[in-house]
Order: C-alpha cells, then structure tokens, then sequence
C-alpha cells in the first residue's frame, strides 16, 4: 500500500475528548502529522477519505495486549497481532509479558523492540515484568528496562501477591517515572478454578474463581498506593466490589487508575452456559451485577479506561473439555464494537465519553504523547461508523488465533479506516 504525503479526511463527525471537540469537519494529514490545514498545493496531492455519516476519532490507545513473538508464534505475531489492531481501530498498543516470554533485562526489550520495528504497521510499547522470571520473588531491573524502552512494569499473567516486592516496585517506580501495572489476583485462591464461582458454576458444575481472590488484592494495592504515595494502574477489573474499594480509595486521593475488558462489560458467566472455552478468560465473566458495576464505574470515572486484554490461544489449545481449556480471548479487533455495544447503543454512555476511555485516558496513564487529533500531534485516526452492523467470524478474524468471545453475535460498529502516523494501515475497502 502507498502512503501519500498528504490525506484530507472530509465530512466526518470529529470526536476529540483530549480538546472538548465533537462536530462535522475535516481532519488535515501532513507528513505524518494533524495538520491545522493543508495548503492548495497540498490538498491538491491528497488523498481524500470520505467520512460522512462516520464517526472521526484519535486512534484508539490499548493498555494491556499479548503478542506471543517471539515463543509460541502459533498464537500471535507482531505482524498479525497490529493487522488485528488496525483493522479494530488501534494505533497504539502495549505489549505485555507473560508466561511465554518474560522481559526482564534490557537485551530481551531491544529483542522485542526489533520484532516490533520489523513487522508492526502500529504503535507498539513493551512492558517489562515487575520482578526477574515473573516469579514475584526478587525485582526486575527496573530502570534498565525503563532506559530500554518499556512504559509500564507488569507481572501481568499470575499478579504479584508478594506485598513487600510491591512495595519496593512502586517506590522504585518513582525513581525511574514509569507505570506500575497489577493484575489483581490471589493466586492461592484460583488454582483451581476456571470460571466465576456463584450459582452459575455451581449449576454447570465447574469450579469457581471468587471475587474475593481479586477484591483482597486490590484492597492491598490500595494500602500499599496510599503508603507509598505512587501511582498504581489496576488491570482489567472485574468485582463489583472492587469498584467499590477504588471508588473510595480515589475520593481519599489515592493516586490509582483501573481498566475493564469490553467482555466484562457485555458478557456474564450466564453466557458459559453452552460451555464454550472462547469465554474462559481470566479474570472470569462475572454476574450480571458485577456488569453492571463495572459499567456505573466507568461511567463515574472510577474506572478509567478500557482495555482489550488481548490473549490469544490456538484452536487446538481451546478444542478441548472447558475444565482443561487454556483461559484468554482474542478482542483487538471487536473491541470497540463490544464496547459500543455495552454502552452507546445501551444508553449507558455517550460516544465521546466512550471514545476519551480508548484514547486521551490511556494515554495519560502511560504518560505519551497519544489518543489526540491535536495539530502537531501524530497522525493517529481511526474513522468508524458506530451503527454498521456485523458478525465477527473466525474466517475473517485477522489474529493467528480465533478464540473471540464474540464469534456469531451481532455487533454494531465497525471500522472503516486506521490511520497511523499518517499511513493508511487499514481500510475496509481493501
């Protein structure tokens, strides 16, 4: 695909949460940057993107991604995992560690970084894990990795239950001014199970994860925020309860920001019921009343982004009994569409609000420069019509794996275009 110099994206509904804007205008594209506009001679040469009827944003910044490269490429790649993410709107994502590969030095983030360089056609940041081996028993080096390239330090697959190793990470995370990143889960108390344990789990007789085992980690988190006086992210939330305790612990001042998954946000553990291992994710599906908080604190400002918790696994892997199935699902590129199914086209939230917990508030979190149409600002865009109806299939899914909770259901969203640093990475024409 050619790049052209100059694009003029025309007639679209701009939505721009980081400068209050929302009205029916034109984007200007100059060598890679928003431009306030083009001269004649440079709208001369421009390629022009019609956008009427379609919703023009910043590209959508995703806070917590799984790319398996290098390991099990099976899985994921950087090529196929930023495809996924540009035909769903991205432009920016963070690529977490896991129990495949743990980026702990600061050879294995140049590693990644030249992976990235040579086959992302997005925005693609490492995190580095928290402590050596994702063991939660002695930490990283943590500015090696900061001075490596990584935004954000994470044991992101099992949490870091270690209260003490947190403490020393988040104290350490001043020094070196980067983010601090907790999956919130005792691991002691879901070895066992493999989805939410209530009436539903009881029903289909599988075992259960209780919301306790994330609820007393972010109870800690908490304590350990407000005794440090540093800045904590929590990821992909999905008790009820813990909405609660950050609800309370933000209007004491505690500097901690939290994320939800699309899924939590649409799905319950009600929608196991046919027993499908596309929707054995971790943390698990909640109930309907758990939904239902995750959605009221997202709208309150508790919650401060969402994220795709991207986690993809092989049909082999999934084509199995749902008590042995690895948990994970694939979501980049269904994300905004699962999202505006949960809350726009429920009434819940507007779609500027829905679009600042994509864009503007990730990126503040990670503390880049992203998730703005700015002029100056890089070219990141994303252009979508909020009500074009689809059904995600595993055909045309652009992930290496199929695992989407979502396959066979009605969406309302889809993307038209993605724009990064001012090249058309994907259009649905194509």
């Amino acid at each position: 695909m050619e790049h052209p110099d100059f694009i003029l994206v025309k007639n679209g509904l701009i939505i721009d949460p980081a400068n209050g804007r929302e009205h029916v205008g034109d984007i200007a594209i100059a060598h890679g940057k928003i431009a306030a506009e083009l001269t004649a001679e440079q709208a001369a040469q421009a390629q022009v993107l019609d956008a009427s009827g379609k919703v023009v944003a910043p590209g959508l910044v995703d806070l917590n991604a799984h790319i398996y490269q290098p390991g099990k490429t099976a899985r994921e790649t950087f090529a196929s995992g930023t495809a996924a993410a540009a035909a769903g709107g991205f432009t920016t994502i963070v690529c977490t560690p896991d129990e495949n590969i743990c980026i702990d030095n600061a050879g294995t983030v140049r590693l990644v970084k030249e992976l990235i360089d040579a086959d992302a056609c997005i925005s693609v940041l490492p995190a580095g894990n928290i402590t050596l081996g994702g063991k939660g028993e002695s930490l990283a080096p943590i500015g090696a990795l900061k001075k490596a390239g990584c935004v954000a330090i994470t044991d992101s697959v099992g949490g870091l239950v270690n209260n003490e190793i947190m403490r020393c990470a988040l104290d350490y995370s001043k020094m070196f001014d980067i983010a601090v990143f907790d999956h919130c889960q005792d691991s002691s108390m879901t070895q066992t199970g493999v989805m939410h344990m209530g009436a539903e789990s009881l029903h289909l007789g599988l075992r259960g994860l209780p919301r306790a085992a994330e609820d007393i980690v972010v109870s800690s988190d908490i304590l350990l925020c407000e005794s440090t006086r540093s800045r904590l992210h929590l990821q992909h939330i999905s008790s009820g309860r813990s909405v609660e305790l950050i609800r309370e612990a933000k209007k004491l001042g505690t500097k901690i920001t939290a994320e939800v998954s699309p899924q939590h946000l649409l799905l319950t553990d009600k929608d196991i019921g046919d027993y499908d291992t596309n929707k054995k994710i971790n943390p698990p599906l909640r109930e309907e009343s758990d939904r239902r908080a995750l959605v009221d604190g997202l709208k309150d400002g508790t919650i401060d982004a969402i994220s795709s918790d991207h986690s993809p696994r092989t049909p082999t892997e999934k084509d199995c009994e749902f008590d042995y199935a690895p948990f994970g699902v694939i979501s980049l590129e269904t994300a905004l569409a699962v999202s505006l199914e949960a809350l726009y086209h429920s009434g819940a939230m507007t779609l500027p609000q829905i679009i600042e917990k994509w864009t503007v508030a990730p990126a503040r979190i990670l503390g880049i420069s992203a998730g703005t149409l700015s002029p100056g600002a890089d070219a990141d865009v994303v252009i979508f019509d909020p009500n074009s109806e689809w059904i995600p299939d595993a055909e045309s899914l652009r992930s290496n794996s199929k695992n989407c909770a979502v396959l066979g259901r009605k969406l309302h969203g889809q993307v038209a275009a993605t724009i990064s640093k001012g090249k058309i990475v994907f259009s649905r024409k194509d």
